[in-house]
């Protein structure tokens, strides 16, 4: 079974809270968990202990038998000294700019350029 230590939202409209869980990763994202693991309310401030609340000897046990950690779990455990930083991914090549946008950028930098040299001389 692949388990994953992740979020799970609860809280009313406008207001979120997660609770940090570990689940199954073929169960949806509010439904089944094993064991609930922690708790995140987005809407405290960051220095709030209560933000984050982690039960650090249960994520140790899981993280042993080999539950990966979302994302953002990982970004909390890395805050509470219990795993790596994360990998942050650069934005995808697919939404560069493609070959003609990145001529005509160009063309208009060399544009710029020369203009700027133009006056720096008069």
């Amino acid at each position: 079974m692949a388990t994953k230590i992740r979020m799970t939202r609860a809280g009313a409209k406008n207001r979120p809270f997660f609770k940090i869980v570990a689940a199954d990763s073929r169960s949806p994202r509010d439904g089944r968990f094993l064991e609930k693991l922690g708790t995140y309310d987005p809407m405290l401030d960051r220095g709030n202990p209560q933000r984050v609340v982690l039960n650090v000897e249960r994520i140790k046990y899981w993280l042993s038998v080999g539950a990966k950690p979302s994302d953002r779990v990982a970004r909390f455990l890395h805050e509470a000294n219990l795993g790596p930083k994360p990998v942050i991914h650069e934005t995808p090549k697919k939404s560069a700019p493609k070959a003609k946008a990145q001529e005509r950028a160009k063309a208009a930098a060399a544009a710029a350029e020369a203009g700027e040299a133009k006056e720096a001389t008069a």
